[in-house]
């Protein structure tokens, strides 16, 4: 009999403009101790997100085989991978509808048997290591060269010891703001310490089904004296009127919402599993107007943008003025709606009451047909701000995203709870601003700010 092998498959892919130029990496894991086995990565030229993430899943199943090649049906793989749609597809809850999708699932599914394989969505955060190998795939490509496994430093970023299902060290609800502003804090002084590691490449697009695109329905006195502040952990951030270290220039996250598209005035659901709808000719005067004014302001000095069309177009006409360059975030998109994309509220209602009802009465729960909940939104924002936060460190960047992750900012930084997202309004091309301080605290500076275009 056989001797039952067990290891852990960490795969990731990117492309640096979906379609453009891609790369794929994976990693082999010993559960038991944490260490990797065997990494593989390679620069695929141009693709799609999701043709790479599904190539970087067969590079670690083939990996993983090619370890135990003796192992048989003894060989159990658990995969864990940041891109939803991969994993449910895989896992067989998610039809798989793409032509360019169908044929790398086949030959995923063919290297082990079904029976040998289990599949695990993981945050991006906990999936660093083969996201790290896929952009070290894509700049390799870039410079006209393939992936070596030589070169590679992917594994010095990643601890020593891991598990599946171990916990961030931070603990606390998505969202939870104590645990967001120690993630903040730990970034800050990784990047002004002794010890700053790389910042996380912002072109790891992973998540953002091929046959879609997509945004939902709109629906004291300061004290005179500083007194000594209560004696506070090391890790905690200061709270209340006190002397305050000098903590340097914030990090500041300027929210842009896209400009209109033929789906806003008719308040439908738009998210990340739609028809990724393009600016309608008063979304394209909105985008102008906010160009005018970033160029007026002089102060924005990087533009990052969600993927979706509606907001690479808003970024391209800042960009155009400020003489900036646009980085793509795909942590920055909007919700996936599933089923309910396109549809009014009303519809939902009528069609889908009952998921309506209890989507509107928890954070866990998803749209009818596989969609995102806004608790996965929040883990997902969460971690994105922190990876902002970290990279533009006393600087000033424009976010062009949409209205679930800009609700999202500023409810993390309010620490206010879900419900808060029920409660702001965001206008098309407005303007929300959110400061990212040293000591992990964070200042709302502005909220829908529509001046710019009356």
């Amino acid at each position: 009999m056989s001797v039952a092998r067990q290891v852990v498959v960490e795969a990731d892919g990117g492309s640096r403009g979906n379609p453009g130029p891609a790369g794929y990496g994976a990693v082999v894991i010993d559960p038991a101790t944490g260490e990797p086995l065997a990494e593989t990565a390679e620069y695929i030229g141009v693709a799609t997100n999701n043709v790479a993430e599904y190539r970087g899943l067969i590079a670690g199943l083939t990996a993983a085989k090619a370890l135990f090649p003796d192992a048989g049906e003894a060989l159990r793989v658990h995969v864990r991978m940041d891109s939803k749609l991969v994993v449910e597809q895989m896992s067989g809850r998610w039809k798989i509808k793409h032509p360019d999708m169908k044929p790398l699932a086949a030959r995923a599914a063919a290297i082990l048997p079904p029976s040998s394989v289990t599949y695990e969505w993981i945050p991006r955060a906990q999936n660093k290591h083969a996201d790290r190998l896929a952009n070290e795939a894509m700049d390799a490509g870039r410079d006209g060269r393939q992936w070596e496994a030589s070169a590679s430093t992917a594994a010095l970023d990643t601890p020593s010891a891991r598990t599946p299902g171990t916990p961030s060290p931070v603990q606390g609800p998505p969202g939870d703001q104590a645990a967001g502003a120690a993630r903040a804090r730990a970034a800050l002084a990784a990047a002004r310490g002794t010890a700053a590691p790389a910042a996380d490449a912002l072109f790891s697009l992973a998540e953002e089904p091929a046959e879609s695109g997509g945004e939902p329905a709109e629906s004291g006195g300061e004290p005179t004296d500083a007194h000594p502040a209560p004696q506070q952990s090391a890790g905690a951030p200061q709270t209340g009127w006190v002397a305050a270290p000098d903590l340097g220039a914030p990090a500041t996250l300027v929210l842009l919402r896209h400009g209109e598209t033929a789906l806003t005035p008719e308040k439908r659901f738009s998210g990340s599993g739609g028809t990724d709808p393009e600016l309608s000719a008063v979304g394209r005067g909105q985008a102008e107007r906010a160009a005018e004014h970033f160029a007026a302001l002089g102060t924005v000095q990087e533009i990052v943008s969600s993927p979706l069309r509606r907001c690479r177009e808003t970024a391209v006409a800042v960009a155009a003025r400020l003489g900036l360059d646009v980085r793509i975030d795909e942590s920055l998109r909007e919700t996936d709606f599933g089923a309910w994309e396109g549809l009014t509220f009303g519809e939902v209602r009528e069609r889908y009451g009952d998921d309506l009802t209890a989507w509107l009465a928890s954070p866990d729960t998803a749209p009818t047909g596989g969609g995102e909940s806004f608790a996965e939104v929040a883990e997902r924002i969460a971690a994105a701000r922190d990876r902002l936060v970290a990279r533009y460190a006393g600087r000033t960047v424009l976010l062009v995203t949409h209205v679930t992750p800009i609700k999202t900012f500023v409810r993390l930084a309010l620490g206010a709870p879900p419900e808060a997202l029920f409660r702001m309004e965001l206008s098309a091309a407005s303007i929300s601003t959110v400061a990212y301080y040293g000591d992990g605290n964070a200042s709302v500076r502005l909220l829908n700010d529509t001046s710019h275009l009356r």
